[in-house]
């Protein structure tokens, strides 16, 4: 069965309390709560899985995000939380154990739905798929301080190519935000979506495809910046997003919707949380090993591979 994969960072399952929690809000598929409760999954399934591994101190991107794209304990095995950017031990992980260079290997196709600027990739040295022209002009001194995520490395050890902003506009990619509305308040010339319009051009990038992958990150950014509208409109859009794509599921792909770590669901703090974080499976796992923590996750991945 083939995989898509809709990835959220820094949403957890907390409590159900819409005074600091925006998940409890709104009834939104990630609107999953410790006593149990949480908005139904018609047609899938869920899963709570642990995010620290054991080790001390709060979950964060870099080490889980490794560990859901190779199926390592990162963390454990570094020893540390590492966050935002992968750390050199942590990129040498991805270059060496990348679900997705080994689903490549074993003869599959994958793809990151998500574009970038080409002159991003370019400086990061990262494929990618020929840009038109530079949307922005990245000085020396920026260059240097730039860090490739987990996800784009992932994808680099496989030596598949990373999609730019002309392929947004082409509708052949997606920006994070899933509607294009950030990139164009900063000056991009992007399109707007609708969230049907997205999980079309999702559903057309992954046609053929063994693996398919969408990152969205604002949920955690309104998490460390304690913002409930951020919050609520972030969680809002890609819930619409994430309801257009399953609306649309071939019978062949998995789909899957999880978060590497906690955060927006307690607004009290700027911090990531140390609960567990919710996958969602359509279909279900039925039949499947339970995942137990986010490494898990690569597992359900590789079964792409058969």
């Amino acid at each position: 069965m083939r995989v898509a994969l809709l990835f959220i960072d820094g949403v957890g399952v907390g409590v159900r309390n819409p005074d600091f929690n925006p998940l409890a809000r709104g009834g939104w598929l990630l609107s999953q709560f410790e006593d149990g409760s949480g908005t139904a999954l018609p047609g899938g399934g869920l899963t709570l899985l642990e995010t620290t591994f054991g080790v001390p101190g709060r979950p964060q991107s870099a080490t889980n995000q490794t560990a859901i794209l190779t199926g390592e304990p990162a963390p454990r095995l570094v020893g540390k939380h590492v966050l935002g950017y992968p750390d050199a031990a942590l990129r040498q992980m991805l270059l060496r154990a990348s679900v997705v260079k080994r689903l490549v290997a074993a003869g599959r196709r994958a793809t990151f739905v998500n574009g970038y600027p080409g002159a991003y990739l370019t400086a990061l040295g990262l494929p990618h798929a020929p840009a038109r022209e530079p949307e922005v002009e990245i000085p020396a001194r920026a260059r240097r301080r730039l860090k490739p995520s987990s996800t784009t490395l992932a994808f680099a050890a496989a030596e598949v190519p990373l999609r730019t902003l002309d392929q947004v506009r082409a509708g052949e990619a997606l920006t994070h935000d899933v509607t294009g509305a950030r990139g164009r308040a900063r000056g991009f010339d992007l399109p707007l979506r609708t969230a049907d319009e997205a999980a079309e051009i999702f559903w057309r990038t992954a046609e053929g495809v063994d693996f398919t992958l969408f990152e969205h990150f604002l949920a955690d950014e309104a998490g460390h910046a304690k913002d409930m509208p951020l919050a609520e409109s972030a969680l809002e859009t890609f819930d619409a997003f994430a309801r257009a794509v399953l609306y649309r599921r071939p019978a062949d792909v998995r789909v899957l919707v999880c978060s590497d770590h906690g955060n927006v669901e307690d607004l009290r703090t700027r911090n990531h949380t140390l609960g567990p974080v919710a996958l969602l499976s359509f279909p279900p796992l039925d039949g499947v090993s339970r995942p137990e923590t986010v490494a898990d996750v690569a597992g359900l991945i590789a079964g792409a591979a058969g």
